[in-house]
């Protein structure tokens, strides 16, 4: 068993399992009812994304190495918060008893959240696959 990370709205890998979105908000324009049937997401995690402000910044400017640094170490204390920390340790827990993902709107995943997340997650004892 594993968790998987992936770009929300893309298909769904066959073993995939439960989506999660690690988002802030709804995708745009998309009814409720059709989250899963889109390739959205399943449940809406959204205390897994950044914050609203490191959000805001992040997306202010393009990234540079220096700017990912900032924003991988701020999105890497809000994670440390006991509810975010308590839900990393959930599912690092599940991947060991069942198949689900986790994912994000960002089309690069080496400069989204979901990367470090993964990274969180695997940390905390999940096993990942890629």
């Amino acid at each position: 068993m594993s968790v998987r990370v992936v770009r929300l709205g893309t298909p769904r890998h066959p073993e995939e399992g439960l989506r999660l979105g690690t988002v802030r908000r709804p995708p745009r324009g998309v009814p409720r009812s059709d989250f899963a049937s889109r390739n959205y997401y399943d449940v809406w995690v959204p205390e897994l994304a950044p914050s609203a402000a490191l959000f805001s910044w992040a997306i202010s400017q393009p990234f540079t190495d220096v700017r990912w640094k900032r924003f991988a170490r701020e999105y890497r204390k809000e994670m440390r918060a006991p509810a975010a920390a308590h839900l990393i340790g959930l599912l690092a827990r599940l991947s060991k008893q069942t198949n689900f993902s986790v994912g994000c709107y960002c089309a690069d995943e080496s400069i989204c959240h979901r990367s470090i997340l993964r990274e969180l997650m695997i940390d905390a004892g999940a096993i990942a696959s890629r």
